[in-house]
């Protein structure tokens, strides 16, 4: 039987200097990733199926939660968006399987409402290539073309 994994320890940080820093309040984070497909369909194309090569890949990171005031993490998101610059980020696993990357925040949202918490959400567009980091070789990054386990 597989071991199923709960979401609630999957946390977003932000790598600045050498340093994560976990962004406080998140509550839901998404990774989405999509790969183009190039046509490469002729008339040898065999039983009139099409046919296709893989195109370039793209990922985005999506994730909310409830605003903390202090938080160093959203204060640098803050300062990055402002002055629009690129931020270094990375999902981490329980098992400490890491995505990480360098993004651009698309969007930067707070939901104030006058009788609820403060909500932050963020939208982050990966610039060039996502990398996964496996628990038992923190210093290994697997790209697109390599997997270890």
């Amino acid at each position: 039987m597989t071991k199923k994994m709960s979401g609630m320890k999957v946390k977003l940080y932000i790598y600045r200097q050498g340093t994560g820093r976990v962004l406080a309040g998140q509550r839901n984070a998404s990774l989405g990733r999509s790969a183009e497909s190039i046509d490469a369909t002729s008339k040898d194309t065999e039983g009139f199926w099409n046919e296709s090569l893989p195109g370039f890949k793209s990922y985005t990171i999506d994730a909310d939660g409830a605003y903390v005031e202090s938080d160093a993490a959203y204060e640098e998101l803050e300062t990055a968006f402002l002055n629009s610059e690129n931020v270094d980020v990375y999902l981490e696993m329980p098992s400490g399987k890491r995505y990480e990357g360098n993004c651009t925040i698309t969007d930067f949202s707070l939901d104030l409402p006058y009788d609820d918490l403060v909500t932050y959400s963020i939208s982050l567009q990966g610039n060039g290539s996502l990398k996964i980091i496996l628990e038992s070789n923190q210093t290994e990054a697997i790209t697109s073309n390599e997997v270890e386990v």
